[in-house]
């Protein structure tokens, strides 16, 4: 079911030089970002790629990273073999070229879920081919979704690449599903990111709050996923609901935690969601009929947090209460501003990673380009709000209170490691900062819903609930209990919270949730240490020295404990 994009007009496009020494962007492995990347990147692993004469299994592996653990089936798990002189006729095809106009095939990035190539003609076009890994689900409507995401936006008149052909199946001649779409000029943003400027800083605070008040304006019937109507009917096998547009239509959520490990197999509803209480049912009523079907007593996933058990499996049926327990006050979780129960939708990823910048005439830097909407949801404002996780502050006190940033008094007395510490401080509150004040100004909607008291925990709730159970209920149980202890200011008065807990197990509680929030910190220092990500990731080239700090690590545990002494042991990740 290839599909190929209305605008196919060529000669308007800009043309730029075949780069050869293409890098890894410095992004969360979410990202697959493609650009014309900056000089002035500070500490980015550097590759030079292959291309299709040298090496083609290397467009077939994963090649900008290794694991600390399970290494062999995470790059088993991204291996995808297709059809390259097929990927190329469909590429050509998409533009209106022929393949024969096609020089070069290369990788460009790698993230998360998909990986990236760069292709160019003989005149010096680039576009840009997508391809999404054997494990990314849900791989047809992910793919399907997004293409229809990124067309409505950009017609909304949004920074968003064009695409230019997709499918959302593997029956093509390529033999996978690809999106292909614009190669966007400037740097992403991750590239300079540490390198701005407070003047810099400001204005693409400016700019990255006014793209999302635009984004956060366009209104929807309904909650879910974006979709073509046609591709949706073919998809599912029925129609969605229709925008005014009605090319395009809402139907069923593409969010991750909806569709991961055996949850794809299950027949739930996943939206599209007609009002939001069918939103904030949804997810939680999802997690209910994987336990029904797949749930068995588990260890905590995190190896760090099963001391607190006893290192003893738990059971699903304390989890299966708890989402119980939340559905029974979902109806109360609808603010009574109606405003902000609006359909809407919002980048799944905001961070520099995914944002492509440029230098303007005047050395400002432009926002060009918002990339990544794969895994995109249409979801009521109050549940889409807050900080992008990479701009936020919170565990600053200077930041919860929006205080002015400056620099320490006595900052050029300090020495440079001081100094080099104090700027960062610096740079994250200042980026905190600006980010609320811009919304202040440009996005009032969204700062309605931040200034709400029970914002928050609204999200968390919803958070909570909707996550994979993975052998703990600990967050959604302590979640819970802040429900009940807060009901008058989160329903608003009204019938009584229908949750009741016994106060020596909220003691309980609350007491475990103390311990797990010293393990996550072990944990943290720890993948500090390694130089890891939560997954076990590493840069190639830091492979050998993590796996040699992790059985260094280890064995010094194991001296510990033939002497009798407490041990920090020593999680995969």
């Amino acid at each position: 079911m290839p599909c190929l994009g209305s605008a196919r007009l060529i000669s308007g496009l800009r043309t730029v030089p075949v780069s050869t020494s293409l890098h890894r962007p410095r992004s969360s492995l979410r990202s697959s970002c493609f650009s014309v990347s900056s000089s002035i990147a500070r500490g980015v692993p550097r590759r030079a790629f292959s291309t299709i004469p040298h090496s083609p299994n290397n467009l077939f592996d994963y090649t900008s990273g290794r694991w600390i653990i399970n290494d062999a089936l995470r790059h088993a798990e991204r291996r995808r073999v297709f059809d390259v002189d097929g990927l190329c006729r469909v590429a050509a095809q998409s533009v209106d070229r022929s393949p024969d106009d096609i020089v070069d095939l290369t990788k460009l990035a790698e993230g998360g879920f998909n990986r990236t190539f760069l292709i160019t003609m003989r005149d010096g076009f680039q576009m840009v081919a997508r391809i999404p890994y054997p494990a990314t689900v849900p791989k047809d409507l992910a793919v399907a979704s997004e293409a229809a995401t990124m067309a409505l936006l950009r017609s909304s008149g949004l920074p968003v690449p064009e695409v230019y052909g997709y499918s959302p199946v593997p029956d093509n001649a390529a033999e996978t599903e690809y999106i292909f779409m614009e190669f966007v000029i400037g740097t992403t943003l991750s590239d300079v990111w540490f390198d701005l400027e407070e003047e810099e800083i400001v204005p693409v605070m400016r700019q990255l709050v006014e793209l999302e008040s635009k984004m956060m304006l366009i209104s929807f019937p309904a909650g879910g996923s974006l979709y073509y109507a046609h591709d949706l009917e073919k998809l599912v096998g029925r129609p969605g609901i229709s925008l005014e547009d009605e090319r395009f239509c809402v139907g069923p959520d593409t969010t991750l935690r909806l569709w991961s490990g055996r949850r794809s197999q299950l027949d739930v509803d996943r939206g599209p969601y007609e009002n939001i209480e069918a939103a904030l049912a949804a997810p939680a009523h999802k997690e209910l009929a994987y336990l029904k079907q797949f749930g068995r007593p588990l260890l905590p996933f995190e190896r760090m947090r099963r001391e607190a058990y006893r290192y003893q499996e738990q059971p699903p049926s304390d989890h299966i209460e708890n989402l119980n327990r939340y559905l029974l006050i979902a109806p109360s979780l609808v603010p009574k501003n109606p405003a902000l129960g609006r359909f809407c939708i919002r980048h799944p990823d905001l961070q520099p990673g995914n944002i492509m910048v440029s230098k303007a005439p005047d050395s400002t830097w432009r926002v060009v380009s918002l990339l990544d909407w794969q895994h995109a949801p249409i979801l009521p404002l109050f549940l889409l709000a807050g900080l992008p996780q990479r701009f936020q502050n919170y565990d600053d006190p200077v930041s919860q209170y929006m205080t002015q940033p400056s620099l320490p008094k006595d900052f050029d007395e300090l020495d440079e490691s001081k100094k080099s510490d104090a700027k960062e401080v610096y740079r994250r509150r200042l980026v905190h900062f600006h980010y609320v004040k811009n919304t202040v100004k440009y996005n009032k909607l969204h700062h309605a819903a931040l200034k709400d008291p029970m914002g928050t925990l609204r999200r968390r709730l919803f958070g909570h609930a909707s996550d994979p159970w993975e052998g703990e209920t600990l967050a959604l149980k302590v979640d819970l209990i802040e429900a009940t202890e807060n009901w008058e200011t989160l329903a608003g008065g009204g019938a009584p919270c229908p949750v009741v807990f016994d106060p020596e197990d909220v003691r309980k509680t609350m007491k475990l949730d103390e311990e797990q929030r010293g393990a996550d910190e072990i944990m943290e220092e720890l993948r500090n240490g390694l130089g890891c990500g939560s997954d076990g990731w590493v840069p190639t080239e830091r492979y050998e020295k993590s796996m040699a700090l992790r059985k260094q690590m280890k064995e010094h545990n194991a001296q510990y404990c033939r002497r009798g002494m407490i041990a920090v042991a020593v999680p995969d990740v």
